[in-house]
């Protein structure tokens, strides 16, 4: 080997180094983009989770004092209702509750039928007023509060007056029930 075939060999090596060198600066480079780009991803997961709480809270707040103001309305020991937002399997989850005297109780198994028709009817109402666009105004109920005991049935009446007119709703029912058959509320038999 001569002096030249050397200085091929040298000169080769160091093209092969400077461009080493300049995928490394360039893979640097990429690394401190990605590392800058994982920061605003992560600043705006935080946005996003501080948006979806907020949200979550003023849905539970909405929901819960409607149904718990119709509970309230019809039962003198009514139950609290509450909208827990639970996050399982990366999903986040609403878990409807009643509370009584600062314990959970589970709204299927635990409260009467008749506690169970009127949150079902409270969260029907709650849908209808944070719907956007709103739906007609027009509930189609059939045997509404068919479960709500004979001495609480004036009461739940009067409920379902109060809200059609306050709310400017038209509410037709199927009821067998004399009592439900008042003022607003249109009753087929």
């Amino acid at each position: 080997m001569n002096i030249n075939d050397l200085q091929d060999k040298l000169n080769q090596v160091q093209g092969k180094a400077e461009a080493h060198q300049q995928q490394y600066m360039r893979t640097v480079s990429q690394i401190a983009g990605l590392r800058k780009d994982k920061e605003s991803t992560e600043k705006a997961l935080v946005i996003a989770q501080e948006v979806a709480q907020k949200t979550q809270q003023e849905l539970e707040y909405r929901i819960s004092d409607i149904v718990s103001a119709s509970l309230d309305a019809v039962f003198e020991d009514p139950y609290e209702f509450k909208v827990v937002f639970e996050i399982k399997r990366n999903k986040t989850e609403a878990k409807l509750i009643f509370l009584r005297d600062g314990k959970e109780i589970d709204p299927m198994t635990a409260s009467g039928g008749g506690v169970i028709d009127i949150a079902a009817f409270a969260l029907r109402i709650a849908c209808f007023l944070i719907s956007h666009p709103k739906p007609e105004p027009v509930f189609i109920l059939d045997e509404a509060g068919k479960w709500v005991s004979e001495e609480y049935r004036p009461t739940f009446a009067q409920l379902l007056e109060h809200l059609a007119e306050k709310l400017n709703i038209q509410i037709i029912q199927i009821t067998h029930c004399p009592t439900y058959e008042i003022g607003h509320i249109i009753s087929f038999r």
